[in-house]
């Protein structure tokens, strides 16, 4: 009789000897199951759809899947598009920043020939002044159209003529520092590397070219003037040049006139003019740029109507109307004129004086 696992008419003739089963070495586990190409359908499936005893069951996957290849190339791809971007930058960015030189300025009184003119009519004075066509405030100031440079975008260039012209505004229109009061909007514009000069320069002025407060900008003593009208006129050009690959420099060359009249006097006191021929070089790296602020590197001013004898360093005191000079320069200038003055006190021509 045969044992529990032979087939009930015995061994087949042909199979191997000993009822051995040539394939009982093979261990049928469930993975092998599952990885198999054709499945059989149960009872229930072959009796409802009338289908075939097997059926073809999908390839399994293995490794990453569709979703995860697509993921991985996408950071791929953004990586080497920052790589990229990173070697071919369009602009040459400097190793490192270069601190901004210590502005050089120079003050230069003018003192009057005669008598300062005078009337209680400042649009009168005006109109007789070779300021009569000036524009009035920070219309005076206009941005000249501005191209790209080799390294700087047009974006930059319009950023560094703006920030030196709102560095014009603040230090010689703003009637709160003509009269000599808060400076912080002006110290804002400056960069970092010139704080240092600037703050010494109000604590402690000296006239060593370097630390002067009217190098910086424009201020009058309150106890002597005040100004008869708030609309300074100016008239003066801005003009920007690449200095070299990761410098602009901005040249700025204004005339500013303000009418002035005794401190306390009173609104029918007369009235002067006082005039600020004012020559400005602003340097420009990319950092400058992005924050707004420049390096005042060059400050040239002439002033008149002064005395030559008076102290210029820390205020300027105006000669108003009807007052005269005690000493002068040794020649002539016309801060209208286009030259630069060489003395360092000069006489101030009657032709910049109102003809009253």
């Amino acid at each position: 009789m045969g044992g529990p696992g032979d087939p009930p008419e015995g061994t087949p003739e042909g199979a191997p000897g000993g009822g051995e089963d040539e394939y009982r070495s093979v261990v049928f586990d469930e993975s092998f199951v599952r990885a198999a190409r054709l499945k059989e359908y149960s009872a229930q499936e072959r009796i409802g759809d009338h289908a075939p005893a097997v059926r073809h069951a999908p390839p399994l996957r293995r490794g990453l899947s569709r979703q995860a290849l697509v993921l991985v190339l996408l950071i791929a791809v953004a990586f080497g598009t920052a790589i990229y971007m990173g070697v071919r930058h369009p602009y040459q960015t400097p190793a490192a920043r270069e601190t901004a030189e210590p502005l050089r300025m120079t003050v230069i009184p003018l003192a009057p020939e005669g008598k300062v003119p005078g009337t209680a009519d400042t649009a009168y004075l005006y109109e007789r002044s070779p300021a009569a066509q000036f524009k009035s405030g920070a219309e005076g100031v206009p941005l000249p159209a501005s191209r790209r440079t080799a390294h700087f975008s047009d974006s930059q260039v319009v950023g560094a003529l703006t920030t030196a012209k709102d560095y014009i505004v603040r230090s010689a229109l703003d009637p709160g520092v003509l009269m000599g009061g808060e400076v912080r909007a002006v110290r804002l514009l400056l960069d970092p590397d010139q704080l240092d000069q600037f703050d010494q320069s109000f604590a402690r002025p000296t006239a060593d070219g370097r630390h002067a407060p009217t190098g910086w900008l424009v201020r009058f003593d309150p106890s002597r003037a005040e100004l008869a009208d708030r609309k300074v006129r100016v008239q003066g050009t801005l003009q920007a040049a690449e200095v070299d690959s990761s410098t602009l420099e901005v040249t700025a060359d204004h005339t500013l006139v303000y009418a002035l009249r005794p401190a306390g006097a009173g609104a029918k006191a007369e009235v002067s003019l006082f005039t600020v021929r004012r020559e400005l070089h602003f340097r420009f790296d990319r950092d400058d740029l992005r924050l707004h602020q420049g390096q005042l590197v060059v400050s040239y001013v002439q002033a008149g109507p002064l005395s030559c004898a008076e102290d210029s360093t820390n205020h300027l005191r105006p000669l108003l109307a009807g007052q005269t000079a005690k000493e002068g320069g040794p020649a002539g200038t016309d801060p209208y004129a286009t030259g630069s003055a060489t003395a360092l006190c000069g006489t101030l021509a009657t032709s910049a004086q109102p003809r009253v």
